[in-house]
């Protein structure tokens, strides 16, 4: 991914795009075959000669203070053949734009590479905890009981939904264009850009100004940043999980790791914390590329600086974190018993969304059961007793459910359906 974002690298690209043009254009007789075509090529092929070249082209920038002409002037000096004919006919964006696109969509692939082994682990976490039982939280509060499969299972879930969107993207972005300095082919027909483009692995723009419309660039990191809050949920439930009081994930925590400074105690949910940072970052990149579709007529270049930073920050950090995620996961211990002792600990007022059911099938206005259950579940509670023995004092609910049948009803199984829900998913292969 680094040396995909790099300056040796992007010139490379340029210079692609720039041997896909000319080749274009000698094939349609636009310039003479002389021979530019094939000496990009063998440059393209040099590994030697492009390790220097991204130091020559800032030399000659600082002269020009125009980085593609300074990369023309050395590439002018470099090619063996018609380097009078080279970027004939076509502007900056035209190279830039292209390139950019080629290596956006290479980086996008790195990272649903990294995607699919995160959500293969969570798939394998999923199936090995799916009827291990944890309490259910909302607000933070305990809700019903759940399973730690079921808890896996949703961050799978969303794994694969980014998946999804990470395909669309991809299509998205791979978009280039030749034609020229606002759009309108003046001085190379539509024939020129569909050649190279194709050479390139590209579709043409159907309709551009002097770049490719930057909402599509901007897709691309919204969906990035989609990806990074799934691991920000994810690494939000293992910090909440790895409190002390509560203790039902841990981080992996190796022999010789330390967790403080001055408390040698301590094994802090540090990598966790550093996936939270890392989707505030994907978000204020996201932003900057959203705030960059809107340019002055055919385009102005308030974009060129931000796209310096949006995408090989975005793309580099996002496909770190994916790799740092699934480490975690693979290795996070999941403490059974803890979650187990968590579930008994307070009691059972948990069982009131049972009671108060029961109670409205009885008959019972959904308004006033709700008052019957609220007083005897929190009553349980405060108290630390059962709520099967506060609702045993409460007369109206004794008139409602025979005391012999309200043991029964309250011995509920909240996972019966686990199987179910899982049926819905398939491992990927």
């Amino acid at each position: 991914m680094w040396k995909l974002w790099s300056e040796e690298e992007k010139f490379r690209t340029w210079t692609k795009v720039e041997w896909a043009v000319a080749k274009a254009q000698e094939d349609l007789d636009i310039i003479p075959k002389v021979g530019l075509s094939l000496s990009l090529k063998r440059l393209l092929e040099d590994e030697e000669f492009w390790k220097d070249f991204p130091k020559k082209v800032e030399e000659r920038e600082k002269i020009y203070d125009h980085d593609v002409l300074a990369f023309l002037s050395i590439l002018e000096e470099s090619v063996e053949n018609g380097g009078n004919y080279l970027h004939f006919g076509i502007t900056s964006s035209d190279v830039v734009d292209t390139a950019n696109a080629l290596r956006l969509r290479k980086a996008l692939l790195l990272i649903k590479e990294e995607l699919v082994g995160l959500a293969k682990t969570l798939y394998r976490k999923a199936q090995r905890y799916k009827y291990t039982p944890v309490m259910g939280r909302t607000h933070g509060v305990f809700a019903q009981p759940t399973t730690f499969g079921l808890k896996f299972l949703t961050f799978y879930s969303e794994a694969l939904r980014n998946l999804e969107r990470l395909d669309r993207v991809i299509e998205e972005i791979s978009y280039g264009k030749v034609s020229g300095a606002v759009g309108n082919y003046a001085l190379n027909p539509p024939e020129v850009e569909d050649r190279a483009l194709g050479m390139l692995g590209l579709k043409a723009e159907p309709v551009s100004t002097q770049i490719i419309p930057r909402d599509r660039f901007a897709a691309a990191l919204n969906v990035l940043t989609l990806i990074g809050e799934m691991l920000e949920r994810l690494a939000i439930e293992i910090r909440l999980s790895s409190r002390t009081e509560t203790g039902e994930l841990q981080e992996p925590f190796r022999k010789g790791q330390r967790g403080s400074s001055a408390m040698p105690h301590k094994r802090n949910p540090i990598k966790s914390e550093r996936l939270t940072g890392i989707a505030r970052l994907l978000r204020g990149w996201a932003l900057a590329q959203n705030k960059s579709v809107a340019l002055w007529h055919e385009r102005d270049i308030s974009h060129s600086s931000v796209e310096r930073f949006t995408l090989p920050d975005s793309t580099t950090t996002l496909h770190y974190a994916l790799r740092l995620a699934t480490g975690v996961v693979e290795n996070l211990v999941v403490n059974e018993r803890r979650a187990l002792e968590n579930l008994q600990r307070f009691g059972d007022f948990y069982l009131s969304s049972v009671l108060l059911k029961t109670l409205t099938e009885r008959g019972v206005s959904r308004d006033i059961a709700y008052n019957w259950t609220k007083e005897v579940s929190q009553k349980a509670h405060d108290s630390g007793t059962s709520i099967y023995e506060e609702a045993l004092k409460h007369e109206r609910i004794t008139e409602t459910i025979p005391a012999e049948e309200l043991s029964k009803i309250l011995k509920v199984d909240f996972n019966r359906y686990i199987d179910t829900i899982f049926a819905r998913f398939k491992p990927i292969p």
